[in-house]
């Protein structure tokens, strides 16, 4: 099996924000105020196909929310990941199930233990980095 990596390197993360399409954010809110309401916006802005994952469904920018990542059945080549560094771990098996090409933890999230899980599973893992943020900076 492929394993996969922790990648840290702009290039890398260019690449990937450029090849992807499909993005589960999860853990977005309905809030406008909030980061996963925003970031999510801004990756719609700028083409990226989003797929809200959220207990208790709903729509959020007049899309379907879904429950959970098991609800979902596209091939998602990014999950964002707005949920805190403790409850990442709540995921693993549904992330495992998914595939996604990379599991990105947001700004302040961080779990090694479930990094090595995903690595050995062939996802590749990128923590502590906004996905908005780094497409600023990396494509301005």
């Amino acid at each position: 099996m492929i394993k996969g990596k922790i990648i840290t390197d702009n290039n890398e993360i260019k690449e990937i924000l450029k090849n992807s399409k499909k993005i589960a954010v999860l853990g977005i809110s309905p809030k406008k105020e909030r980061d996963s309401f925003q970031v999510s916006k801004f990756l719609i802005e700028n083409g990226y196909e989003i797929f809200p994952v959220r207990p208790g469904g709903g729509e959020i920018h007049g899309l379907k929310v879904y429950e959970n990542l098991d609800s979902l059945d596209e091939k998602i080549d990014i999950l964002d990941v707005f949920r805190n560094s403790d409850k990442v771990l709540g995921h693993l098996e549904e992330a495992l199930r998914l595939k996604p090409k990379v599991f990105w933890m947001q700004l302040g999230v961080e779990n090694q233990e479930a990094a090595k899980v995903l690595i050995e599973n062939g996802i590749n893992v990128i923590m502590d980095r906004c996905t908005k943020i780094e497409h600023k900076r990396l494509f301005s």
